[in-house]
């Protein structure tokens, strides 16, 4: 029988955090370059329209940065062009420098979009195609409310989406067009010839070389890792090409086996590479508290979260308000190494307030004298980052 190495929960948890930038505190420069490096480092950085406080992305960065303003993100977007907007699982912000490998996912898209589309009684979207490039080449960048004219317009959600904007929309996921920046949040395409670098455009990797990369990127990021959590870290290789990829890393001796215990004390098999072990006397965090977005990526995988930490989570924004066990929208709480609750809050922007409406502490969390001072410092920070002129609770809202 082979006896594989084992890695603790608690050094688990400390090496997972720190692959996700949560470990150190969250001081330093947040403009730039050094903003840049930070969501290298996280390999992307999820879109979500949501604007309760800030929207996800936004709230990401500000975990890891507190000077970080959400004015200093468009100049790498829509200036530098270090950045670019594309699909993960969802909708993201991801490096320029790993553009050549999203052409397999523009190849894999091209195909899967059409077929499904047209089972969403969206015919006729495939005629508006080269109408759409042409009217970008002519007149230069388009939203969804600039094509289609005299098109049915529908609610705008993408069940209802007119032919011209469901071309938009499938010319940007097969790689023909860019966005090239958003106005008040809607989406503005191009050519990808007109917004991205040459060197981006000019790399073409083989399918077997993004494989590759991607494995062995999101193995990085994760610390340790199933080859199904491999393979959905980009959402980019299937699960089959991430087993055969881990068989082969196996048996060239780049990653090893082990047992990783979770937070009820069960094991579960992870690859990882061979010096991972070395990791697991990482400092702890700092104690401070910090309100994580509902997109972090530290918990993006929700079942990988619950294992870890042993927090359970889900997002009630679909979940019909009497039947919702929280709220609309509520943030996880992470202190040092632990989720210890989670917070229902909401700017009210005219008056200037971020409005607390309740806490809910996990089981054993208690809310002491210390704890609730760190918990005001971050809801303080929080309220300053959105704009906010100050905290406000309400009633009723340290929860049991």
């Amino acid at each position: 029988m082979v006896a594989y190495p084992v890695l603790s929960n608690s050094a688990a948890r400390r090496i997972f955090l720190d692959r996700h930038g949560l470990v150190e505190a969250p001081t330093g420069p947040s403009r730039g370059g050094d903003l840049l490096d930070v969501i290298n480092r996280l390999g992307f950085v999820q879109v979500d329209s949501i604007n309760t406080v800030e929207r996800a992305h936004h709230m990401i960065l500000h975990a890891r940065r507190t000077s970080y303003r959400p004015s200093h993100l468009r100049p790498l977007l829509e200036r530098d062009r270090s950045l670019f907007e594309h699909w993960t699982h969802d909708a993201a912000i991801i490096p320029t420098s790993f553009y050549p490998h999203w052409r397999l996912r523009f190849d894999r898209d091209s195909e899967a979009l059409k077929a499904r589309w047209k089972n969403w009684r969206r015919d006729g979207f495939e005629d508006r195609f080269e109408k759409v490039l042409q009217q970008i080449r002519q007149h230069g960048p388009a939203g969804s409310s600039d094509v289609g004219e005299g098109e049915a317009r529908g609610s705008g959600g993408w069940w209802d989406w007119h032919p011209s904007k469901t071309a938009l929309e499938y010319l940007w996921r097969s790689g023909q067009l860019c966005v090239t920046r958003r106005d008040a949040f809607r989406k503005v395409y191009d050519l990808a010839e007109n917004v991205l670098p040459d060197e981006a455009l000019g790399h073409r990797p083989t399918p077997e070389e993004t494989i590759d990369w991607a494995c062995s990127a999101a193995l990085d990021r994760l610390g340790f890792a199933t080859a199904g959590e491999i393979a959905a870290f980009w959402a980019k290789t299937t699960p089959a090409e991430a087993r055969n990829w881990c068989d082969q890393q196996l048996a060239l001796r780049k990653i090893v086996e082990l047992d990783v215990i979770g937070a009820d004390e069960t094991r579960r098999r992870a690859y990882a590479r061979p010096d991972l072990p070395e990791f697991s006397d990482l400092p702890p965090p700092p104690g401070m508290i910090r309100i994580l977005s509902p997109f972090d990526p530290a918990l993006r995988d929700r079942k990988r979260a619950e294992r870890l930490f042993g927090f359970n989570y889900r997002i009630e924004v679909f979940v019909p308000a009497a039947k919702r066990k929280y709220g609309y929208y509520v943030f996880p709480i992470l202190e040092g190494d632990r989720l210890i609750g989670r917070i229902d809050m909401k700017c009210n922007r005219p008056a200037g307030l971020l409005n607390v409406a309740a806490f809910w502490p996990e089981d054993g969390v208690k809310l002491g004298k210390d704890r609730l001072r760190r918990l005001l410092s971050a809801l303080e920070r929080t309220a300053r980052f959105a704009g906010m002129d100050r905290v406000a609770f309400i009633d009723g809202w340290q929860r049991d």
